[in-house]
Formats: C-alpha cells, structure tokens, sequence
C-alpha cells in the first residue's frame, strides 16, 4: 500500500509536470480509455481467469486506487516521451525500455504488505513481458486514432 500511494502521487505530479503535447481534453479521453480497457482486461484476466489481483482476490473498492488513478498517469508519460516522429528503431527501444520500468515497478509492487498490493494468482511475470508491449501499442493507436478524429473534426467545423 505504501508503493500505491507513494506511487499515486508521484506518477499523476510527473505526468502533469511534464505533459507537453496534449491537451486537457486528450488527457481525459487517454484517462477514460485507460480505465475503460484496464477494466477490460481485468474483467477477463482478474475476475474470470483470477490470474492475478490487487490487494486480495475478488471485486474491493480499494482496488480502484491503481485503476483510477496510477494507470492512467503513467500512460499519459508513456505518451508523452513516444517518439512518434522518430524511427521504427527508435520505437522499439523507447518501448522496450517502457516495459522493462513497468516490469521492474511490478515486481516492486509485489512485495508483501505494507508495501505492495499486488498479487499473482497463476500469473507470470513472462506473461507482462510479453502482453505489455501490445497493451502500449494499442495505447498508441488509440492515441493517434483520436488526433486523426480531432484533424477531421477541426476541418468541418463551421462558425
């Protein structure tokens, strides 16, 4: 619980801090979807499959804190640092490197309480070294679907 709260707080101040590109109405669209497909995944992942959960099995409103709000501002930084511009190489590096912090954030977060909150049930931690990457992916992709919307919507757009 320590690591969730420090982590909380930490995560939703850099995002903030450092949020150059989008707007305040791209961040709530990146924060609802975030929470939309989390909840997706655990759906599946968490509660149907119990492969693993936070704090202890089953639906707790604690649960809610990662959710919430640490998922959401570290996608948000994700965003932020993709090189969208670059390379496919350099994609691939700032992606790569990407999952290897969240990989390490969630061995951390593993740890027993007071200072972790997470648990494996018969998850892996070779399972979020593989899904991780197409989760971010599939961020990106929702990311630039949005700025395609908002180009198209500004170009009809009539006063």
């Amino acid at each position: 619980m320590i690591l969730l709260i420090a982590s909380i707080i930490a995560f939703n101040m850099a995002a903030f801090k450092i949020n150059k590109k989008m707007t305040p109405s791209q961040v709530l669209q990146i924060w609802t979807f975030t929470i939309a497909f989390q909840m997706l995944f655990d759906l599946i992942v968490e509660f149907k499959h119990h492969h693993y959960w936070y704090f202890s099995p089953g639906v707790e409103w604690i649960g809610l804190l990662p959710r919430l709000f640490l998922i959401p501002p570290v996608n948000i930084i994700f965003l932020n640092g993709y090189p969208f511009s670059k390379g496919f190489l350099k994609k691939m590096v700032y992606l790569l490197f990407f999952v290897a912090g969240i990989i390490l954030y969630e061995m951390a977060a593993l740890l027993p309480e007071p200072w972790g909150y997470f648990n494996y049930g018969t998850w892996k931690i070779w399972y979020s070294i593989m899904v991780d990457p197409f989760l971010l992916l599939s961020l990106v992709l929702f990311y630039k679907f949005m700025i395609l919307l908002e180009q198209k919507s500004s170009l009809h757009k009539k006063y």
